[in-house]
């Protein structure tokens, strides 16, 4: 989802880059096709570009098979190093992909950075929902607005019929937008060739810019410009609540 929205956002012209939280499980560079370690000029690290977008990822630096057996204040550090110590230059929007749940990525980033809102991603299932609201729950009690949900994996169109079909129970990502009373910014169905296409490093909004996932993900990209013009950032947290 974060690796879409951030080449779509590119797409509308805008300057991009996304960092990747996701220290146990760094797969933006996959998704990005990059692989080469970022240089150092001036004591800074070089954000990496790939489809318009600055990249920054624990991937890019360590083995690809190399398992981060680290504990919380590590992650912090991580995550301090790649805001404070990568020449970002001048964005109009940075995007933070981070893993699920509400653990080490999420408080430290809330700590270091003054975010301006996060999106809350889900699925339709209920298991989801659930796991969604805690992490949408933990935003709002440190102070960071929530913009939205998004729905993942919605539902699916056959590429020979055109006839939607609901794979999972509907109505997840309502309900939970419902709940915190928040809008649902989008819908974003399966997509057949879509996981294929980002093992190849090619983003669906790029590879298959007329698919049903693709034309989703562009409109929701615009949406996310609206909803987030004018925000004022939330303030860090000096120490855990």
């Amino acid at each position: 989802m974060s690796a879409n929205l951030a080449a779509a956002l590119a797409l509308e012209g805008h300057r991009v880059g996304l960092m990747d939280a996701d220290i146990y499980g760094p797969n933006i560079p996959r998704m990005f096709g990059v692989d080469t370690k970022p240089e150092v000029q001036g004591g800074k690290i070089q954000a990496l570009q790939a489809h318009g977008v600055k990249l920054m990822s624990l991937g890019f630096i360590v083995e690809r098979d190399a398992p981060a057996i680290w504990r919380g204040p590590i992650i912090m550090k991580i995550i301090g190093q790649f805001l404070r110590d990568v020449a970002w230059g001048e964005l109009d929007y940075f995007l933070v992909d981070l893993p699920p749940g509400t653990g080490d990525a999420q408080l430290s980033l809330t700590q270091i950075v003054r975010l301006h809102g996060a999106l809350i991603v889900t699925t339709p299932q209920e298991m989801a929902v659930g796991d969604s609201l805690r992490g949408a729950k933990m935003f709002e009690r440190v102070g960071v607005k929530v913009v939205g949900v998004v729905e993942n994996m919605s539902y699916f169109v056959c590429p020979h019929c055109n006839t939607r079909s609901e794979v999972f129970l509907a109505g997840g990502g309502t309900r939970l937008a419902a709940e915190l009373h928040v809008p649902l910014l989008g819908q974003v169905p399966l997509q057949a060739g879509m996981a294929e296409l980002a093992d190849r490093g090619t983003p669906i909004v790029l590879g298959e810019p007329e698919s049903p996932a693709a034309v989703a993900l562009r409109s929701l990209a615009r949406t996310v410009v609206e909803r987030v013009a004018g925000l004022a950032p939330a303030l860090p947290l000096t120490a855990p609540r």
